[in-house]
């Protein structure tokens, strides 16, 4: 019993078709990972130093909860 299906003369290139993919999508995963802290560390930088954002500002000067997301 094979694990792998027969997938012909091609089998070599068809096998290294699927591990560049799971590659990429691995990398692109770790990337995002990556970007995502690096963007929570800078937030949390901005916000230690004072820096606040504009839709917390809003909802901050008329008391009700802001809307920016509302329509999307």
């Amino acid at each position: 019993m094979t694990v792998l299906p027969d997938l012909g003369p091609h089998a070599g290139f068809i096998l290294a078709c699927y591990a560049i993919t799971l590659a990429t999508v691995a990398g692109l995963f770790v990337w995002l990972r990556a970007d995502r802290a690096r963007l929570v560390a800078t937030l949390a930088r901005l916000e230690a130093q004072g820096v606040r954002r504009r839709s917390g500002r809003a909802a901050a000067d008329d008391g009700t909860p802001s809307s920016a997301g509302a329509e999307r």
